[in-house]
C-alpha cells in the first residue's frame, strides 16, 4: 500500500493542514502503508501556460521544472491525497497550480455521460487508478467555508473516473498547532480518530461509517 500526499500549504511542515495529514500518514504508517508527504511549497512548480503541447504528447511538458519529479512519485500510488488550507473559499494556489498542470498526463477527450451532455475527462494516466481523498482546514468555526473546495472535488474525483476515500474538513484550523488548555484533550482525540482512519485505508482501502461520523465532528463548538 503507498499512499502519497499532495500538500498545497504554503506553510507546509509547520501548517495546521500538515498536523491532520501527518496523523493520518501515522497511522497509515503504523499499520505498514509506505507513505510520501510531498510540500508544494518546498518544490519549484510552475504554472500552466496552456500550450496544449502535452495534448499531442501525452506525459511530456514543455516546462523544465519539478513537475515531472512529482508525477514520477505519484506514479505507483494506491492512494492520493490533496492537502490544502482554505485561502479565499477554495484551495491555496500553490494547489491550484499543481493541478493545472496535471493537464500533461490527462485525457485531452471527452466523453459523455447519462444525459449525453459531453463532459471534460481528466483522467490520470497513472497505473492502478489511485484512489483520492481530501484534507482541508481552515480558521473559521462553520463547514460552510469548505463549500467550494468540496463541490469542486466531487467534480475533480469524477473527471478523474476515481472513487474518491473521503474528505476531512476541519475547522478552527489553529488549534490544531497550539490548542489551549481547555480543549487540547479534544484536540488530541480527533487526532486519534484521523490516525485510526489512516490504518483503515492501509488495511482496508476504505474509512468505516463510524470513523468518518466522528471526522465529521469538530473538536471544538465555541
Amino acid at each position: 500500500m503507498k499512499i502519497v500526499v499532495i500538500n498545497g500549504s504554503p506553510k507546509g511542515r509547520k501548517g495546521n493542514t500538515n498536523v491532520i495529514v501527518s496523523s493520518l500518514l501515522k497511522g497509515a504508517e503504523e499499520a505498514g502503508a509506505q507513505t510520501t508527504n510531498i510540500f508544494l511549497a518546498e518544490k519549484n512548480i510552475n504554472h500552466c501556460t496552456g500550450c496544449i503541447t502535452c495534448w499531442f504528447k501525452p506525459g511530456q511538458c514543455v516546462i523544465n521544472d519539478d513537475m515531472v519529479e512529482v508525477i514520477a512519485q505519484m506514479g505507483d500510488a494506491n492512494v492520493i491525497i490533496l492537502a490544502t488550507p482554505v485561502y479565499c473559499e477554495n484551495m491555496t494556489g500553490l494547489l491550484k497550480m499543481f493541478i493545472d498542470r496535471l493537464t500533461m498526463v490527462a485525457n485531452p477527450y471527452s466523453y459523455s455521460n447519462a444525459t449525453s451532455q459531453a463532459v471534460a475527462s481528466q483522467q490520470e494516466q497513472v497505473p492502478q487508478s489511485p484512489k483520492l481523498m481530501m484534507i482541508s482546514t481552515c480558521g473559521f468555526p462553520n463547514k460552510e467555508t469548505f463549500a467550494v473546495l468540496a463541490h469542486w472535488y466531487k467534480r475533480f474525483s469524477q473527471n478523474m473516473r476515481t472513487e474518491s476515500l473521503g474528505e476531512i474538513y476541519v475547522t478552527r484550523g489553529k488549534y490544531l498547532c497550539d490548542p489551549p488548555q481547555e480543549i487540547r484533550e479534544a484536540v488530541a482525540a480527533y487526532l486519534r480518530v484521523v490516525e485510526n482512519a489512516g490504518r483503515e485505508i492501509a488495511t482496508k482501502l476504505q474509512i468505516a461509517d463510524q470513523t468518518r461520523e466522528l471526522l465529521d465532528t469538530p473538536f471544538a463548538t465555541e
